[in-house]
């Protein structure tokens, strides 16, 4: 199973109404278990992160007013890839069979495809979703 993360818009009736995926994107978050070995790992919390941690244990949503906060948390994650690598090259499950920046590259494309929705969702002045 993997993780997805959408755009969407909070609804006239008090829900949220998610909004499609543009065919030139890509809703890839990662695999469920990165909600522990990537997101929601040390490395990440470590770097003082208050969204992704969210994912060890609940789906994480980004409220409107938040998306400004989260996209700079986004970049403080980007800036730390390679320690990010780091643990996922020690984790029992992801182990050496990747390089190092095999793992650097599979968490900067889901991260751009993260960044990307955060981007639509500002300019709708919408949230984000990641499940």
């Amino acid at each position: 199973m993997s993780l997805s993360v959408d755009v969407y818009v909070p609804s006239a009736q008090g829900g949220i109404e998610v909004l499609d995926v543009p065919p030139e994107c890509s809703d890839a978050a990662g695999w469920e278990r990165w909600r522990t070995e990537v997101w929601g790992s040390e490395a990440v919390r470590s770097l003082g992160a208050r969204f992704f941690p969210r994912l060890a244990t609940e789906d994480l949503t980004v409220a409107p007013d938040e998306v400004s906060d989260f996209l700079a948390e986004c970049d403080l994650v980007r800036a730390h890839l390679a320690r990010i690598a780091d643990h996922m090259r020690s984790e029992p499950g992801t182990g050496p069979r990747k390089s190092h920046a095999e793992h650097a590259e599979d968490v900067r494309r889901r991260l751009d495809n993260i960044v990307d929705a955060a981007r639509r969702a500002l300019g709708v002045r919408g949230g984000v979703i990641i499940w």
